[in-house]
């Protein structure tokens, strides 16, 4: 019986409180892991480490998520920080860097949730929003602190998050910066009704999409379901790849008769 795809998901540094502790802490919210588990997939956490260690991480998952988080620092893209931008998280952003690198250099799937998406369109060479708010005029995108909210997106017919989420409809969303100029390799596959860039998704790989919004709150599962599928089949055809690759030789023991013997 085929194994569960072991799906990578990238977490927060933070000083975190629970029972009498109060330390600095590698966490995320337990609805990531829920919604993969949900949809099939094993979910492991990678906290940041050092970005030369993400090929042999990467190595070992059949697919990775970018989750949410902090905002990408400016520097990555050439611009200076705007006054409502927040502190860099720079271990965060060297690692998640280098993580999302062996994941595309392996094209297994890699799904970018919010701040994932934004690093996602930063590591092809594009820009960001810093402030949503100054270019759009109001604050629906991000109206309460510690809340998620709701909004309309629609998708783009053709492209892959407009397969599984056709149409407009309502996405659970907390986010003040978004993409501004699009990264090299990467097409629009969604916008919110204020123009907003609300999905990307790469024309180079078998499966990198970004979404603006938060999936793991339940309102869009398909795309959750989609990436775990396409991890188990990114799994499975590495695995066949695996078994054809194996060298044979054969051994001749006497005349007219050979044996084969796999070697790896």
């Amino acid at each position: 019986m085929p194994q569960p795809p072991l799906i990578g998901l990238t977490t927060y540094l933070a000083d975190a409180r629970w029972g009498e502790w109060d330390l600095p802490a590698a966490v995320l919210p337990a609805a990531y892991a829920g919604c993969l588990q949900a949809a099939g997939g094993r979910a492991v956490l990678l906290p940041p480490d050092a970005p030369s260690a993400a090929a042999d991480v990467v190595a070992r998952l059949d697919a990775i998520v970018l989750t949410g988080g902090e905002d990408v620092d400016p520097a990555l893209y050439g611009a200076r920080p705007h006054p409502r931008t927040g502190p860099p998280v720079r271990e965060r952003d060297r690692w998640e860097q280098a993580v999302l690198a062996a994941g595309l250099a392996r094209d297994i799937p890699v799904l970018g949730v919010c701040r994932g998406m934004q690093l996602m369109n930063v590591h092809a060479g594009g820009t960001l929003i810093q402030h949503l708010p100054d270019r759009v005029g109001h604050h629906g995108h991000n109206p309460y602190r510690g809340h998620f909210c709701a909004h309309t997106v629609t998708t783009a017919p053709g492209t892959r998050i407009g397969a599984l989420l056709p149409g407009t409809r309502e996405v659970a969303t907390h986010h003040h910066q978004a993409v501004d100029r699009l990264g090299s390799g990467f097409i629009v596959a969604a916008r919110a009704a204020d123009g907003t860039v609300e999905a990307i998704e790469s024309t180079r790989h078998r499966f990198a999409v970004g979404v603006q919004w938060h999936p793991e709150m339940g309102v869009d599962t398909p795309v959750v379901h989609a990436l775990v599928d396409a991890a188990a089949s990114a799994a499975d055809t590495d695995r066949a790849a695996s078994v054809a690759g194996r060298k044979v030789r054969t051994v001749r023991n006497s005349p007219g008769r050979t044996f084969p013997t796999q070697v790896s």
